[in-house]
């Protein structure tokens, strides 16, 4: 099979991504062979192959947001090999969604008390573990996704983390019912983000820097779009930022209305500015982050995708040109989400 695994990290005008030819892999015995049709580019990816996160495997295929389908699996799968996620039967040839979480200890207090997210021993596709920048992956069984109906390969790619993650970013900034909800940066995670807020009668403002982007806000229905540091025009319930800029979140909490919560959705900020505190901190607002994702999230928010129909705004690439995918990531050429056709 083909694919890229990050060379040598570094900035993506040094091209860390380097394209190899190895065999297929061989399922252990808890997991699932997928072969991958679609895999989302997040900007995570971005992060792994720049080395803005720190190297945890080697040479890593990147890539967690793969659509695919089952065409094998180890000695200790059966037909039933979701069921531990509560997700049903798999056979042969079924669709199925592999994400950022690949792993978890299951007995430490974190798992046990159900932020399997925090714990220590997590394990993270495309980081971890090879990722679906790739002809074939391989997954655990039971941290494998069913995948909801409706939907094109390519527009199920960025549900599996921009979706999720976006999704719990939304859960962590404790938007009240019918509240005013911030958003700044609009890419491929907001724009999912704003369209669950949105179906649950919240009022949505974005802040960001692109032309293309506020167009896409305004076409989804948000109620205002301005530039990435200008205020809302009311003062906000809750907000997430979802562009790594630290530099956003002054302005960010200084939008704020007493008692809101600024959620930062990213795995990767550079630094925050000095806060101060009557003009961000006081009247009881709130700065939290958002770590990885449980596998109850994914359901809860699959589940959602499967009952609300999104719009998922996908550029779609080539296998081949997922450097140049990254790319254009970084440069900020793509609005909403890209794409990896694998086959």
């Amino acid at each position: 099979m083909t694919g890229w695994r990050v060379r040598e990290p570094g900035p993506i005008r040094s091209r860390p991504l380097a394209q190899f030819t190895m065999p297929v892999p061989e399922p252990g015995p808890d997991e699932l062979l997928v072969r991958v049709r679609v895999c989302g580019v997040c900007r995570t990816d971005l992060h792994v192959a720049e080395g803005d996160l720190p190297v945890h495997r080697p040479s890593v295929v990147p890539g967690h947001e793969i659509v695919g389908e089952v065409v094998g699996w180890g000695d200790r799968v059966s037909g039933d090999a979701l069921g531990n996620a509560g997700l049903g039967t798999v056979g042969l040839g079924d669709r199925v969604g592999i994400g950022w979480l690949r792993g978890t200890c299951g007995r430490c207090r974190y798992c046990l008390r159900g932020a399997e997210n925090l714990c220590p021993d997590s394990r993270y596709t495309g980081w971890d573990h090879d990722g679906g920048y790739t002809e074939y992956a391989v997954v655990p069984a039971a941290f494998a996704h069913r995948l909801p109906d409706g939907y094109l390969d390519e527009e199920l790619a960025p549900l599996l983390c921009a979706g999720i993650i976006g999704y719990r970013a939304l859960q962590r900034a404790d938007l009240p019912e019918g509240g005013r909800l911030g958003i700044y940066g609009f890419g491929g995670s907001a724009h999912l983000a704003a369209q669950v807020a949105l179906a649950r009668g919240a009022e949505v403002h974005v802040m960001t820097r692109g032309e293309r982007a506020r167009k896409l806000a305004l076409d989804l229905g948000v109620a205002s779009v301005q530039g990435a540091t200008d205020s809302p025009p009311v003062a906000l319930d809750s907000a997430i930022l979802f562009a790594p800029v630290g530099t956003l979140v002054p302005p960010a909490m200084a939008a704020l209305d007493r008692g809101g919560t600024l959620a930062v959705a990213g795995i990767h900020l550079t630094d925050i500015p000095r806060l101060g505190y009557q003009a961000h901190l006081f009247e009881e607002r709130t700065l939290r982050s958002v770590t990885a994702n449980t596998r109850e999230d994914a359901r809860e928010f699959l589940e959602f995708a499967g009952e609300h129909r999104l719009l998922v705004t996908a550029n779609a690439y080539t296998l081949d040109e997922a450097d140049r995918a990254l790319t254009d990531l970084k440069e900020g050429r793509v609005v909403g989400a890209a794409v990896l056709i694998a086959g």
